[in-house]
């Protein structure tokens, strides 16, 4: 039974011959829910959409996940869809190319700087008031994009549509943490990962046609009505899903409730008793949840937003190397924008649409990377105690990482006329494959470790990894031009290999690290 806090009203109330002041209980989804102490004509309220996410139909769960990767994937399109119309922007504005690729890392910028303070406010405020706020900002800022002037003026709106469509990104893995126990998590994430790196390649993709063919205006009016359809949907179908903002409502309907019955005349509730020996006397209640989770202040609120994520990236391993793993991964991501290009209009002569069109090797290679990842994952869950520690989210990514450097070493050493053109796109469609793996792995394995504080750490991890791949683009042309096409993939597929480590040091020792982690411990309650 629900044990009485220490903090109770000063006022009391007489009803018959006794006194009774009010005592706060701590509310949970599973509390036994006490029944009126006589029979008045108050209804009973409806709590049956205020139950716990985990508990929620599986259709609310795949409305809710689905709305949230679509998102996902439209804010990796708006990422990338940007280079295709680099070379118009350009001429328009009498810059050089590399100048206008700047668009990319301004728009990377503010998707590593708005989590920063958007995730961990969600964690406090709901998701869903952050989801409808940036998808309505991001919308703005691609109206702006689209009929700017100026090259200033694409700059800030690029930034901050990186911050509207930041949370796409970020958020969604703490949404699926609050859906799904861990056991049932890989599969949404996998959808997720998915749309990450599906909407990445299918930008330029796209986009590639628009710029050969039309203005590059047109790019961002496509964005624009993407953005409308999403904030739509978000605002109709999306349902809040941070556990402690559901419970924060459930006790507010049933404190009116009570404050209903007692303006009739009934002071007291009488809990259901557990045996013959529980006291039967009505009590006067009111419900609160956990205070820890409430801020006391609107200043409190936002250093703790703004700080924790940092904390996290600077006091926690385990933040830190799979930030620097995940960063470098999709850093690779970015530079293809402008190396693929690069390489198939030198070496093959192909137009830009047809250049492009080999980022259909990345969306095919994430499609097929889902496939093998559920395969897996139908495999695995045979096995007695899978998914109990978040170290076996990281068996697969041990051996599967290895694609991302083998995957740069074919793209750089094929990418030779003689060489049929096929063969480079393979390449690419094998590091995205590992990009896949690693992307997975970090976002399972910080959700799993910090539950309550995931998008904390989800959003530390997405500063590292947006803020390389924002910078990567500018002197990616750079480095291939200047090492050639071989040499310069083998330095990337170097690091690459170096960090496959990661993952096989965490297995070995994450349990220890995670034991040592005031934070971990905090989450989980």
């Amino acid at each position: 039974m629900n044990q009485p806090s220490e903090k109770s009203g000063h006022g009391s109330l007489e009803s018959g011959n006794f006194t009774e002041n009010i005592i706060y209980l701590n509310l949970t989804f599973d509390a036994k829910l006490p029944l009126p102490s006589q029979n008045f004509k108050v209804p009973r309220p409806d709590l049956t959409k205020l139950v716990s996410p985990h508990d929620w139909s599986p259709k609310h769960k795949i409305c809710v996940t689905w709305i949230s990767c679509i998102a996902t994937l439209f804010a990796s399109f708006a990422a990338s869809c940007y280079s295709p119309g680099a070379k118009q922007m350009a001429g328009e504005w009498h810059i050089s190319e590399v100048a206008s690729l700047v668009g990319i890392t301004t728009f990377c910028c503010g998707f590593a700087i708005g989590p920063m303070f958007l995730a961990p406010f969600s964690e406090i405020t709901g998701r869903k008031p952050v989801f409808i706020g940036t998808a309505i900002l991001l919308l703005i800022c691609q109206i702006c994009c689209s009929v700017t002037r100026s090259y200033s003026g694409m700059l800030v709106a690029r930034f901050f549509a990186g911050i509207g469509g930041s949370t796409f990104s970020t958020m969604v893995g703490g949404i699926i943490a609050d859906l799904y126990p861990p056991k049932e998590r890989n599969g949404p994430m996998t959808l997720f990962s998915t749309a990450a790196l599906f909407g990445t390649g299918l930008g330029p993709l796209i986009c590639g046609f628009i710029g050969e063919n039309t203005s590059w205006r047109w790019i961002f009016y496509l964005q624009i009505i993407i953005a409308g359809m999403i904030c739509l949907g978000v605002m109709i179908f999306f349902r809040e899903t941070r556990s402690h903002i559901v419970l924060s409502r459930r006790a507010k309907i049933l404190n009116g409730w009570y404050e209903a019955l007692e303006a009739e005349g009934c002071f007291g509730v009488r809990f259901p008793q557990e045996d013959e020996a529980s006291e039967d006397r009505p009590r006067r209640i009111r419900w609160k949840v956990d205070e820890e989770r409430v801020q006391s202040s609107l200043i409190q609120l936002l250093w703790t937003s703004i700080h924790r994520p940092f904390l996290l990236l600077l006091s926690e391993p385990v933040v830190f190397f799979f930030s620097l793993w995940a960063a470098f991964s999709w850093s690779i991501l970015y530079i293809n924008l402008s190396v693929i290009p690069l390489v198939f209009q030198a070496t093959y002569h192909f137009s830009l649409s047809q250049a492009n069109s080999i980022f259909a090797a990345t969306c095919i290679g994430s499609l097929f990377a889902m496939a093998q990842s559920m395969v897996q994952d139908k495999f695995a869950i045979r096995r007695e105690g899978w998914n109990s520690v978040p170290e076996h989210r990281l068996y697969f990514s041990c051996l599967q990482s290895i694609l991302l450097p083998a995957g740069l070493f074919i793209f750089g050493w094929t990418s030779q006329f003689q060489v049929h053109w096929i063969v480079p796109a393979i390449g690419v469609f094998i590091s995205t494959m590992g990009i896949f793996s690693i992307y997975l792995a970090v976002f399972n394995y910080l959700a799993d470790s910090y539950h309550g504080y995931a998008s904390s750490a989800l959003a530390a991890q997405s500063f590292c990894r947006n803020m390389l791949g924002g910078i990567f683009p500018l002197v990616s042309k750079a480095l291939f031009n200047n090492l050639g096409f071989g040499p310069a993939a083998s330095l990337l597929g170097g690091i690459g290999a170096a960090l496959t480590f990661v993952p096989w040091l965490l297995v070995v020792f994450g349990p220890q690290i995670r034991r040592r982690s005031k934070f971990i411990r905090e989450g989980m309650y």
